[in-house]
C-alpha cells in the first residue's frame, strides 16, 4: 500500500528514507537496471551506463550479531516506514517497499536500507531475464498445460506482469548430533505351508523374513551451507520453494542500482524466525545421516540432540516476475524465476476439453471391446 502527496521541497536524487534515483548520462531521465546486460539503461534514449564498482565480498554474519541490533527498524524522519520524495516530479510516496516507482511519473526510487532496516541486504541475485524473455518462458508454460482453456494462452500480454525482488535468509551451520536408535538386521526362517494346485493339496516351504533389533547410538556431524528461507510472508513459502534451485553462486554484493526499476519487498520474517525454519530443514538431512551411521537393513531413530556451531546468516534478494490474471471471475497467479526461467503457478481447467477427452476415451474403449468380441 502506498500514498502520495505533492512535496515542493524535494531534494534531487534523494528521499526522506535516504533513497535515490539514477539520472541518465545522456538525456537526464532516470535509468533502470537492465536484466542480462549487467548495466543501467535509460528506457527513453537507450543509453547504457555501468554500475558503480563495489570492491567487496559478500559477507556472512555471525548469528551473535543479532543481539547487538535494535529490536525494530529505525524510524525515518517522517515517522513512516519509508518515505520517498520523487526527484522527477516532487511527489511524496510512503511505502513499505525498499524500492518502488513514483505513481505520478514512474521514476524509479530506491531507499537506503541502512536508515530503516534492522538487517540490511548483503547480496542480490540480479534479474537475468528481462520482461520479454520472461514472457517467452510464460508462453512455453501456458502452451504445455493440459486441458487449459484457450484464453490461458493470452495471459502473456497481461498488464500486471511485473518484477520484484523477494527477501530471503541464508544460513550456514556446523552441526554435531548425538542420536539414540535401533539397528534392524534381517534374518530368515523356513516356513511350511499347504496350498492347492490342480485340485491337489501340496505342502511347500518358503523363506519368511524377520527383523532382529539392536540398540544403536552415536554421533554424526554435518556442515550446512546456504540453507534458504523465505524472508516474506506475502508469498506462500511452498510456492517459492517450487522456484528452486536458485543459482546462489551468482549472487553479487548488494548495491542499490540492481533494484532500480523493480519493486523490492521488505522482509517481515525476522532472522531469528528464519533460523528456526532453517533448523527444521536441516533436521531430515541430519536424520538421514543418523540412519546411515546406524547401518543395518532397517533403522529407527528414537531421539536426536543437535548442537549448532559457527552459525552465520545473510539477507539475500532474489528476482521474480509476477503475473496476475483474471479468468472466469477468479484471480490466478504465476511466478517466473527471473534467473533460471522456471515457471510455477495456478491455472484453470477447461471443463469442455476434459469432457471431450473423456468421451473420446470411452469411444476408443468401445471400439477395442467390439473388435475383441468379433475375434
Amino acid at each position: 500500500m502506498s500514498t502520495q502527496e505533492q512535496d515542493p521541497e524535494s531534494v534531487s536524487g534523494r528521499t526522506d528514507a535516504g533513497g535515490q534515483s539514477y539520472p541518465c548520462g545522456a538525456c537526464g531521465a532516470t535509468v533502470e537496471f537492465a536484466p542480462g546486460a549487467g548495466a543501467l539503461k535509460c528506457p527513453y534514449c537507450g543509453h547504457e551506463q555501468a554500475l558503480t564498482a563495489v570492491p567487496r565480498q559478500v559477507r556472512e554474519h555471525a548469528i551473535e550479531e543479532l543481539a547487538t541490533l535494535p529490536a525494530k527498524p529505525r524510524a525515518t524522519v517522517s515517522g513512516a516506514a519509508r518515505a520517498f520524495v520523487c526527484p522527477g516530479c516532487g511527489a511524496r510516496t510512503e511505502t513499505d517497499d525498499l524500492s518502488a516507482r513514483c505513481q505520478f511519473c514512474a521514476t524509479s526510487l530506491v531507499a537506503d536500507p541502512e536508515l530503516t532496516e534492522r538487517v540490511v541486504p548483503e547480496a542480490v541475485v540480479p534479474f537475468g531475464l528481462d520482461r520479454g524473455a520472461a514472457r517467452d518462458k510464460l508462453g512455453e508454460w501456458t502452451s504445455s498445460r493440459w486441458f487449459a482453456p484457450n484464453s490461458l494462452k493470452k495471459v502473456t500480454a497481461a498488464e500486471t506482469f511485473k518484477g520484484s525482488y523477494l527477501p530471503h535468509w541464508t544460513y550456514d551451520a556446523a552441526t554435531t548430533t548425538h542420536y539414540e536408535g535401533q539397528r534392524g538386521e534381517y534374518y530368515y526362517t523356513t516356513e511350511t505351508y499347504t496350498t492347492t494346485e490342480n485340485g491337489q493339496q501340496v505342502t511347500k516351504t518358503r523363506q519368511v523374513r524377520h527383523t532382529r533389533w539392536h540398540h544403536a547410538s552415536g554421533t554424526v556431524q554435518r556442515a550446512f551451507d546456504d540453507i534458504l528461507v523465505a524472508g516474506t510472508g506475502h508469498v506462500a513459502a511452498e510456492q517459492l520453494d517450487k522456484l528452486t534451485p536458485w543459482p546462489l553462486a551468482e549472487a553479487q554484493p548488494y548495491q542499490a542500482e540492481y533494484l532500480a526499476g523493480f519493486q523490492t519487498v521488505r522482509y517481515d520474517v525476522e532472522p531469528e524466525q528464519g533460523l528456526d525454519i532453517a533448523k527444521q530443514r536441516m533436521a531430515p538431512v541430519i536424520e538421514s545421516d543418523c540412519r546411515a551411521d546406524i547401518g543395518g537393513d532397517e533403522q529407527r531413530v528414537t531421539s536426536t540432540d543437535t548442537a549448532y556451531a559457527d552459525v552465520t546468516f545473510k539477507l539475500l534478494l532474489l528476482p521474480v516476475w509476477f503475473l496476475t490474471y483474471l479468468h472466469a471471475g477468479k484471480s490466478w497467479q504465476v511466478m517466473v524465476n527471473a534467473r533460471t526461467g522456471e515457471v510455477i503457478g495456478e491455472r484453470p481447467y477447461s471443463a469442455a476439453k476434459i469432457t471431450a477427452a473423456i468421451v473420446a476415451l470411452v469411444a476408443v474403449i468401445a471400439v477395442i471391446v467390439a473388435v475383441v468380441a468379433l475375434k
